[in-house]
């Protein structure tokens, strides 16, 4: 997949066949409309192109609007829908100017003037320009006129599989990993960089490493103990992860993200690693001591080498 980072040295692509949106998840709804712009593009000889914007639109739109939590990063997506083999990605820098264009102006200056269309593929609800008053039937009103096709994916087509981001983030804010996985088509991830903690748990004999999330809008799921994958240097392990404030051995009220990766040993301080969600073990919660803790995670670490197998 090419990635295109902004609207300076797009080349001529051929028979575009274009979708827009955020799609922020990539999720198995996303996937309906990912899997009939393939077609499309297959039955025009033409390239898939997804337009996506940077930073998300709510971010710059509503100066209130400042709750954005994303279910995918940037380099998620990009990864994401590498994986969905689409052969172009544009990634458009979202601006206040950008977001004040008329939805007329929209049409003929950002997707026309830039892309050549051949066909357009969008979602049933999809909307732009500024307030989001462009809308399917605009669309409709001026294809001719600029010589594009346009294709809708019905509603029924994408509600079938009962798929939203508002699902998936309702889910992951209750840790319910199996059903955001569900939803998602695939687990649940973060990114980050290992960083230094206060190495307390190597003296109870499960070090962890710390990470320090990618982008700091990503969605953290609930506080928790969880079985996870481990992604480090294209190698994978297991491991269990804890999500929250480590009541028992710290005063800290801030949240932190740490995993225990098993029958491992080596000093990853400063690389980079990914973590995939597979299950939730437990809340977190307060025990009386260090005793009670170390037996409870050594229980932690059985059940999680059998959700992971």
């Amino acid at each position: 997949m090419r990635v295109f980072r902004g609207l300076e040295h797009l080349p001529s692509f051929k028979h575009p066949v274009i979708t827009i949106g955020t799609f922020d998840g990539v999720h198995s709804g996303h996937a309906k409309i990912i899997e009939r712009l393939r077609k499309r593009a297959a039955d025009v000889d033409g390239e898939s192109i997804i337009i996506t914007f940077d930073p998300h639109p709510r971010l710059v739109i509503s100066s209130e609007d400042k709750g954005v939590e994303l279910l995918t990063s940037l380099n998620e997506k990009i990864r994401d829908l590498e994986e969905m083999k689409v052969d172009n990605l544009v990634v458009v820098p979202f601006t206040k100017s950008f977001s004040e264009i008329s939805a007329q102006t929209y049409i003929r200056e950002f997707i026309v003037s830039h892309f050549h269309p051949h066909t357009l593929v969008i979602g049933y609800d999809h909307h732009f320009g500024k307030n989001r008053t462009g809308n399917y039937e605009l669309l409709e009103s001026v294809k001719d006129e600029f010589g594009f096709q346009l294709e809708e994916i019905p509603a029924k087509e994408i509600e079938h599989s009962a798929v939203s981001s508002t699902k998936i983030r309702r889910a992951l804010y209750e840790g319910d990993i199996c059903k955001a996985n569900e939803l998602l088509g695939r687990p649940y991830s973060l990114e980050g960089v290992v960083i230094h903690g206060e190495q307390r748990g190597r003296l109870i004999g499960y070090p962890t490493a710390n990470i320090e999330v990618e982008d700091r809008l990503k969605l953290i799921p609930a506080n928790g103990v969880y079985a996870v994958n481990v992604f480090i240097n294209k190698q994978i392990r297991k491991g269990m992860m804890n999500i929250g404030v480590r009541p028992t051995i710290s005063q800290n009220i801030q949240r932190s993200i740490e995993v225990h990766i098993f029958d491992f040993d080596q000093t990853i301080y400063n690389e980079k690693i990914s973590v995939e969600f597979v299950d939730r073990v437990r809340d977190e919660k307060k025990f009386n001591g260090l005793d009670e803790l170390v037996a409870q995670l050594k229980l932690d670490e059985i059940n999680t080498r059998l959700i992971l197998g």
